[in-house]
């Protein structure tokens, strides 16, 4: 499974300053997530977020980062699994995987204009938050959508 969106931190530091360069008003947007098993809620802020510049960049926790966040059951599907599945929405235009409990390593290789979390977040509490607001950027909380969350649809399989 080749995965041309799937990029290296190294990748995104080098890469994206060109594209900023190139056009001007170009927007980064970024967000992370597990995004263990894809559902609707996802697919809304994803959507959302795309809205919201010019490219979507997508932190994707790790298998590791997922078992300490989520527990020891957890990933159901495996990063690179996660990722191909991320790669094949048309609004995800790059993924990069993340080993860290915090995104902050990738924010600062991104340097994205615009970080988006879902509604379950509040921006005051997001670490990450106020890392893109000191570089300039905005956080946008996308409200949550419907009642998904992967943990329920994990309890009802």
């Amino acid at each position: 499974m080749e995965n041309t969106k799937l990029k290296t931190l190294a990748g995104l530091r080098e890469g994206l300053p060109l594209l900023r360069g190139l056009v001007p008003g170009y927007k980064i947007v970024f967000t992370n997530g597990c995004f263990d098993i894809l559902h609707a809620g996802h697919i809304k802020n994803l959507t959302q977020a795309k809205k919201l510049g010019s490219i979507l960049v997508v932190g994707l926790n790790s298998d590791s980062g997922v078992r300490r966040l989520k527990g020891a059951e957890r990933p159901i599907n495996g990063e690179q699994e996660r990722a191909y599945v991320l790669s094949a929405l048309e609004c995800v235009d790059f993924i990069c995987f993340f080993d860290t409990d915090l995104s902050t390593e990738l924010i600062d290789a991104v340097r994205p204009d615009v970080y988006v979390k879902g509604g379950d977040y509040k921006a005051h509490e997001l670490i990450e938050g106020r890392q893109v607001r000191e570089m300039g950027g905005e956080v946008v909380i996308i409200p949550r959508f419907g009642g998904y969350s992967t943990t329920s649809i994990a309890e009802k399989i």
